[in-house]
């Protein structure tokens, strides 16, 4: 009897590799940084939360978000493009980095972190 998750088209020298999956987690982890840092950014210099303002009544959060997304969208892209056809060696190392990247993110979000950096 053969099993529902297999069809006969499948060949055994179809291999699923793992590197668009790994390219995502870690363009989530750049993304997160990148808010984070703009978070610390648009707080340390009131011109750039000036410029940041896309939309007046978000003020710079939507420039903040649109932003981290536009990084996230290009790191995806960038990684998924270079490990499409590849398997990550080291899936270890990319999930340590990028919760690395979105503890730091975190941090960097947190008010009292922030505000260390407030412009007067």
């Amino acid at each position: 009897m053969q099993s529902p998750l297999v069809s006969d088209e499948t060949s055994a020298s179809t291999k699923l590799v793992n590197g668009p999956i790994w390219a995502g987690i870690l363009a989530a982890g750049i993304g997160c940084a990148a808010l984070g840092a703009l978070v610390d950014l648009c707080e340390a210099s009131k011109s750039i939360s000036k410029v940041l303002s896309f939309y007046a009544p978000t003020g710079d959060l939507s420039g903040k978000t649109i932003l981290a997304v536009l990084v996230w969208i290009i790191a995806w892209v960038v990684f998924r493009a270079r490990w499409k056809d590849r398997d990550v060696h080291s899936p270890k190392l990319v999930l340590t980095f990028s919760l690395v990247l979105i503890l730091l993110a975190m941090v960097a979000v947190f008010p009292p972190f922030f505000e260390i950096f407030a412009a007067k």
